[in-house]
């Protein structure tokens, strides 16, 4: 194919497949966007309670070092979105035939669907793991449930996703991805 007529540096640029890519990459969204519900399942478990002693009129006070925990509960939600976000990433990488930009953005979407899911499916866990039953009284020392304070951790899961597939698709030396359309 290259010869004196069509020299190497006047290869034909690859091009970019559309239509070809958008139900696959529907399907990928919508994949990508359910483990938002196993990665918030998993926060509501992992993530710690806060202990407060109940005082007068209502008022919660905090027990010494557990005020931790509030950064904790959101350092947590980060790790485990930027980890889903690299698995994400890695794994839609590995759909050899449909690589390009069309699947990455389906990829970083269902990842920000999937991030948004787990934060809110995950503190609707853990609220009724850590639920109050019965009214306390001043002096008891009541579990209160972990909460995402910042819904900035919602950007994790998606910023691993495009990092893991940028970066793969930054290493891979062929102008086609690897992709091998024929």
């Amino acid at each position: 194919m290259y010869g004196p007529e069509f020299p190497i540096w006047h290869r034909p640029a690859p091009r970019v497949v559309v239509k070809a890519d958008l139900l696959p990459a529907i399907s990928i969204l919508s994949f990508v966007s359910l483990f938002g519900m196993v990665i918030g399942w998993l926060w509501s478990r992992l993530a710690p309670a806060q202990l407060v002693v109940v005082g007068e009129a209502g008022k919660l006070f905090n027990v010494r070092g557990e005020s931790l925990h509030r950064f904790h509960d959101l350092v947590l939600f980060v790790l485990l979105g930027l980890g889903a976000g690299i698995v994400t990433g890695a794994g839609v990488w590995m759909l050899r035939e449909r690589r390009g930009p069309v699947v990455m953005l389906a990829a970083v979407i269902g990842s920000a669907v999937a991030a948004w899911l787990a934060a809110q499916v995950g503190v609707s866990w853990a609220e009724a793991r850590f639920m109050v039953t019965g009214a306390p009284k001043v002096g008891d020392v009541v579990a209160v449930a972990p909460r995402l304070e910042s819904l900035w951790a919602v950007i994790a899961w998606p910023l691993g996703t495009a990092m893991a597939y940028g970066l793969t698709a930054a290493w891979n030396g062929h102008d086609d991805l690897g992709r091998r359309l024929g």
